[in-house]
C-alpha cells in the first residue's frame, strides 16, 4: 500500500492553555482515577438481538440516534475483522434491542468508530486497510446510502485526503467533521478537521506526551460549544481543544480512556477498559475499569459504573440515550452492554 508524504498544509495546534474550561478542571490531573463515586445504574445486561446464526464480534463504539432512543453499533462481522466477510457491520436497534436495519457489507476492514449527526446520518471510521478498502471515514444516510467518503481506500498516509488508522469521528452542530486519526504503532497521532462538505481545514497533533500530542487517539467527541474531546488512550488522559485545535486542558481523572461520548446536556461519558486492575476482581475499589460520567464543562467526575462482573476489561466504547441509559461497546466481551438507571 502506498503511503502519502507529509505536507506543509497541516497546521500545528497552539499549546497555550485557554480559558474555555475553568481552572478547576485543569487542576484535576494525576493519580489513579477515583472509584469511590455513586453508581446510579443497575447491573449491565446484554443488548441487541442479532439474526439467527450470527454472533457478536468485536465492537468498540456505539451511538444513539437523534430520536434519543435507538442505538447504532459498528461491529466486526462476528470476528475481529470484516476484511473477508460479507456480513453488514452497521447495525441499528430499537430501544428493545430489535434489529431495525443493517448495511455496509463488504465495505470495511476494521470497524472502529461510529457517530450519528443531528440529521440522522451515520458516520463510521474504518481503522485499517486491506485489499483496496479501509483507512476511511464514510457518511451514510439512515438507510445505508453513501453520502460522503473521506480518505483514500486502502491507502494510509498523513497528507490532506489521507488517514492512517482513523479510530473515531465526531460532528459539530455546524456540520464540521473531526476525525481521531491513529491507532498506535507507526500510524498517525492527530486530529483532522473538515468542513461539512468534506473539505480539509486543519490537522493538529503528533505522537508524544506533551500537551496537544497523542498516543492512540482512540475516540473523539464534540460538545455544544464545539470543544473537542479526544480519548488519548495510551497517555491515559482526555485532551480538550477548541474547534481550531487550540489546547485547553488534559484530564486524567477519567482514567485510561478508550471511548468518550457527550450528550445533549454536555455530560461526558468515558469508558476505561485498560487502567491497571486486579485480576478477576468484582466491583470492589480495586476494579478501576468501567465508565465514568461527569460534566464536560469543568471535568468533574460524578458517577462510576464498574465493569460488569465476569467481564475482564469492560466496555471500550460508550453512548447514552435521552433517558440516561448507558450503552457500553465491549470489544473483548463481544457484546453491547446496557446499563439502566436504578
Amino acid at each position: 500500500m502506498r503511503r502519502a508524504g507529509l505536507t506543509e498544509l497541516f497546521l500545528t495546534a497552539a499549546m497555550t492553555v485557554a480559558a474555555a474550561v475553568p481552572t478547576g478542571a485543569r487542576a484535576q490531573v494525576g493519580g489513579q482515577p477515583s472509584v469511590d463515586l455513586p453508581n446510579p445504574y443497575g447491573p449491565g445486561v446484554s443488548f441487541g438481538q442479532l439474526p439467527s446464526g450470527r454472533a457478536w464480534g468485536g465492537t468498540t463504539a456505539a451511538a444513539v440516534d437523534p430520536d434519543g432512543k435507538s442505538v447504532w453499533v459498528f461491529e466486526r462481522c462476528g470476528a475481529e475483522s470484516c476484511a473477508d466477510s460479507k456480513l453488514p457491520p452497521i447495525l441499528h436497534f430499537d430501544p428493545s434491542g430489535k434489529l431495525l436495519v443493517s448495511f455496509g457489507a463488504g465495505m470495511f476492514v476494521f470497524p472502529h468508530g461510529i457517530t450519528v449527526d443531528q440529521d440522522g446520518n451515520v458516520w463510521v471510521a474504518d481503522a485499517d486497510g486491506k485489499n483496496g478498502k479501509g483507512q476511511q471515514v464514510v457518511k451514510f444516510s439512515p438507510t445505508g446510502k453513501v453520502l460522503l467518503t473521506l480518505g483514500k481506500a486502502g491507502m494510509p498516509g498523513d497528507a490532506p485526503g489521507f488517514f492512517n488508522r482513523p479510530c473515531g469521528v465526531a460532528i459539530a452542530r455546524n456540520g464540521d467533521i473531526f476525525v481521531a486519526d491513529g491507532h498506535g504503532g507507526d500510524s498517525n497521532a492527530r486530529v483532522v478537521k473538515f468542513s461539512k462538505t468534506g473539505k480539509f481545514i486543519a490537522a493538529w497533533g503528533k505522537k508524544g506526551t506533551a500537551a496537544g500530542e497523542f498516543d492512540t487517539p482512540h475516540a473523539i467527541a464534540v460538545d455544544s460549544h464545539e470543544r473537542v474531546y479526544v480519548a488519548d488512550r495510551s497517555n491515559s488522559r482526555i485532551q480538550v481543544f477548541d474547534a481550531n485545535g487550540k489546547f485547553i486542558a488534559d484530564w486524567k481523572q477519567f482514567g485510561r480512556p478508550s471511548g468518550v461520548y457527550i450528550d445533549a446536556n454536555d455530560m461526558i461519558y468515558v469508558a476505561d477498559s485498560q487502567t491497571t486492575d486486579k485480576a478477576d476482581c468484582t466491583t470492589d475499589p480495586g476494579c478501576r475499569r468501567g465508565i465514568r460520567i461527569g460534566n464536560a464543562a469543568d471535568g468533574a467526575v460524578k458517577y462510576f459504573i464498574p465493569r460488569p462482573d465476569g467481564d475482564l476489561t469492560g466496555p471500550e466504547g460508550v453512548a447514552a440515550d435521552a433517558n440516561g441509559t448507558v450503552y457500553g461497546a465491549a470489544n473483548a466481551g463481544k457484546r453491547v452492554v446496557q446499563f439502566s438507571k436504578k
